[in-house]
């Protein structure tokens, strides 16, 4: 019997009785994950603490900054400590999208400043 023969066949008809339910549950994991990416948006200074916070609980935490930019001294006030806690974790802190955002993440996080695809 040769390979052609083997897709000359008739199907066999499949029904609804043929197909077992699986119970997912114990592929499904508990756990905590690893690593989180958060999104937050600061407006001042109160609400940089939670956003450093986080990162010092080892998330990756990406923030709106474009409403903090009205205010000049608080802007360089919260950046100051965005990359102060940076610092202090080992990790990295990058701008992005014309500066509107800014990406903080924990130790063992290295952001790539290298841009995939586009112009």
């Amino acid at each position: 019997m040769g390979l052609g023969s083997f897709f000359k066949n008739k199907k066999e008809e499949v029904s609804p009785e043929d197909y077992k339910e699986l119970d997912l549950t114990t592929f499904e994991s508990a756990e905590r994950p690893a690593l989180l990416i958060k999104i937050a948006t600061v407006t001042d200074l109160k609400g940089s603490q939670t956003i450093k916070d986080q990162v010092y609980d080892g998330h990756v935490v990406v923030v709106d900054i474009s409403k903090l930019k009205q205010d000049k001294i608080t802007f360089e006030r919260v950046m100051k400590d965005f990359k102060q806690v940076s610092s202090d974790v080992g990790g990295d802190i990058v701008g992005l999208g014309d500066q509107q955002y800014v990406i903080i993440s924990p130790r063992s996080v290295k952001i790539s400043r290298d841009r995939i695809g586009g112009s």
